[in-house]
């Protein structure tokens, strides 16, 4: 059956069964060594639920001694962010099959939106390939959003009053949005991300389409192929199970998680997070 359904009654076409219910985007929380930095999401409105996953900020709660060095770890989503200081510089970041790392300064106080995998394509009409592995100035993709960005936001602002501003603001963008879902791609979804990731590419995606036609749907509204993405879930799955170091050796976690050996399982996790296993699941 069907997973993601959509209601062809209303006004407005809209996500019945989010990716929401079956998708966690993990971003690791501030280690204890940061003591100033502080890392925050907050839901949006009920109303933007199935398109965006969080707002988010990132900001120092007083001058550090030294510049801070912050890791995003893949999560299969695409953010918008910008600093407060400068509103007027600010970015997308596309779907990655890697980490990235951000050299900040030891004073900053960035805020963003997490779309939850397909949705900035939904709402803009946005080839999500053109911006995979990279980030980019906003202006060069979406120049109305950025400009509403640039105008709407100031220093002070706390992260609740940052999310009622873009609640109304997607809210009424979603009103005038032409959604295109295709039931096969999220039929697709479904699939993956119900089986975390462990899937037979060849076997278990048998959803009408060929492969290539699969693909191709994949690559524009997630922004790379269905096996990519299937390696992404499921190195998020392994962070939302937040296991110990211990763990891991003894229980042979991996295993469930569709890893073939524990060599296999470091490398990926490695390139997904920037850090071994052990030194990210160390208590």
């Amino acid at each position: 059956a069907q997973v993601f359904i959509f209601d062809l009654l209303s006004d407005e076409m809209f996500f019945q069964d989010s990716i929401r219910n079956y998708f966690t985007p993990v971003q690791p929380g501030i280690r204890h060594k940061a003591d100033n930095v502080i890392y925050l999401e907050i839901s949006p409105d009920e109303k933007l639920m199935p398109f965006i996953y969080c707002y988010w900020e990132l900001k120092t709660n007083a001058v550090l001694n030294e510049p801070f060095n912050y890791r995003v770890v893949a999560d299969g989503c695409i953010d918008i962010f910008f600093s407060l200081q400068k509103p007027d510089e600010n970015f997308v970041m596309g779907f990655c099959k890697r980490y990235t790392a951000f050299n900040l300064d030891n004073s900053f106080h960035y805020v963003g939106i997490r779309f939850l995998p397909t949705m900035f394509p939904q709402l803009f009409n946005i080839n999500a390939s053109l911006i995979s592995d990279r980030f980019c100035s906003l202006n060069e993709i979406l120049p109305s959003v950025s400009t509403f960005i640039s105008n709407n936001f100031r220093f002070q602002q706390s992260l609740n009053q940052i999310g009622n501003i873009f609640n109304e603001f997607f809210i009424d963008w979603l009103r005038k949005a032409t959604l295109n879902p295709d039931g096969r791609l999220y039929d697709a979804l479904a699939i993956i991300l119900k089986n975390y990731g462990v899937v037979n590419l060849k076997t278990d995606l048998d959803v009408g389409i060929s492969e290539r036609q699969l693909r191709r749907l994949f690559e524009f509204y997630v922004g790379d192929t269905p096996k990519t993405f299937c390696k992404v879930v499921r190195f998020q799955n392994i962070l939302k199970a937040k296991p110990s170091s211990q763990s891991l050796r003894e229980n042979k976690l991996f295993f469930d998680a569709g890893y073939y050996d524990q060599a296999h399982f470091i490398k990926e996790f490695k390139n997904y997070y920037g850090i071994t296993p052990a030194k990210a699941f160390a208590r």
